[in-house]
């Protein structure tokens, strides 16, 4: 099976025959790049994708060579923000999919009814995640119940804009189970740019990495990421993917924050706090990414398919559903989680 690899350090990635070197380097006083330790090479066939959070000197060349072979880079800068991907050639982009993706998206009814959708999924895996801690001492019967009560608008709402702020007002009120489940950090409200304390940074750093998986997903599918039915398309964004990414974010990235935070794999001594903003260090950094991509490898019992599927082939599974539905073949229901 392919892997995912995660580069933290700066360095030079270049090919070798058919395999890649990857050489880490360092800055001197100077700004000058210096060599820092011994390389490293990957064999080109066991590598799916990279995640690039330290500094990368590649040519074109590279490039050209990691598009044939398939191999997707995800780029995030200094303060954990995504910045981009580089994505092979859409060999699977057909323009039957990109017209119905976009029919749908002109009909106001059709991508109303979507957008309920995506909310109504990322709403109920909410309250599924406050309703695991609910039976473990924590007492949200009440945020669940508010919840409940905003999901329950979504059938009689008839604009985006306003299933957009059903949204907000349930993460706002899922957020405040935080400060309920977590034993020893406070999440004091959402803030983002830039965080102010850890909750909130890893929240931040988690979503990226859920929106670059769903990226990833859909563009192993036919779909065309930046048409979307929640998010407004905009440009140099893939808008689709933060649609899909709501579903997702409570169950591969909050469950992830619960884990570390609770079971003290990560503690104050993981992030740097600087002119009020808070972020992992790159040991912190190495903790979280090393736990979501064993979170994206478990498996589950799929109630359909009647197989063991991981958590990363599930948001593929999501984008197939969401690829009959554009087509007409099949209704799409949102993956809800019902353990």
């Amino acid at each position: 099976m392919k892997k995912t690899y995660y580069l933290f350090n700066p360095g030079t990635l270049e090919r070798k025959d058919n395999t890649l070197k990857f050489t880490p380097f360092e800055e001197d006083g100077n700004g000058e790049m210096l060599k820092s330790g011994q390389p490293r090479y990957l064999p080109v066939e066991d590598i799916m994708e990279f995640y690039v959070f330290g500094s990368l000197r590649a040519n074109s060349s590279l490039y050209n060579f990691l598009g044939q072979k398939g191999i997707a880079v995800h780029f995030f800068d200094y303060y954990e923000n995504y910045t981009g991907s580089f994505m092979p050639r859409d060999s699977l982009l057909s323009g039957r999919m990109i017209l119905a993706q976009t029919s749908v998206y002109q009909n106001k009814k059709k991508r109303i009814e979507l957008a309920r959708k995506f909310v109504e999924g990322a709403s109920f895996n909410m309250t599924k995640n406050l309703r695991y801690y609910n039976t473990r001492g924590k007492d949200l019967d009440g945020l669940i119940e508010k919840i409940e009560e905003y999901t329950s608008q979504l059938p009689y709402l008839n604009a985006v804009d306003a299933i957009m702020g059903i949204e907000g007002n349930v993460r706002q009120i899922y957020y405040k189970g935080f400060d309920l489940i977590l034993n020893d950090f406070s999440m004091d409200g959402r803030s983002k740019m830039p965080p102010r304390n850890e909750v909130n940074a890893l929240i931040s750093f988690g979503n990226m990495m859920c929106y670059s998986q769903c990226l990833r997903a859909i563009h192993q599918t036919q779909l065309n990421p930046t048409i979307s039915y929640l998010h407004t398309p905009g440009e140099r964004r893939y808008s689709l993917s933060m649609d899909i990414s709501e579903i997702f974010k409570p169950i591969l990235v909050d469950r992830v924050i619960f884990r570390l935070l609770n079971k003290r794999e990560l503690r104050e001594k993981h992030f740097d706090n600087k002119l009020n903003r808070c972020l992992l260090n790159p040991t912190g950094k190495k903790i979280f990414v090393k736990a979501f991509d064993e979170r994206l490898s478990e498996t589950i019992q799929h109630r359909s398919l009647k197989r063991k599927v991981s958590y990363k082939h599930l948001v593929k599974l999501e984008c197939y559903k969401l690829s009959k539905h554009l087509l007409g073949m099949e209704e799409y229901k949102p993956f809800k989680m019902w353990w």
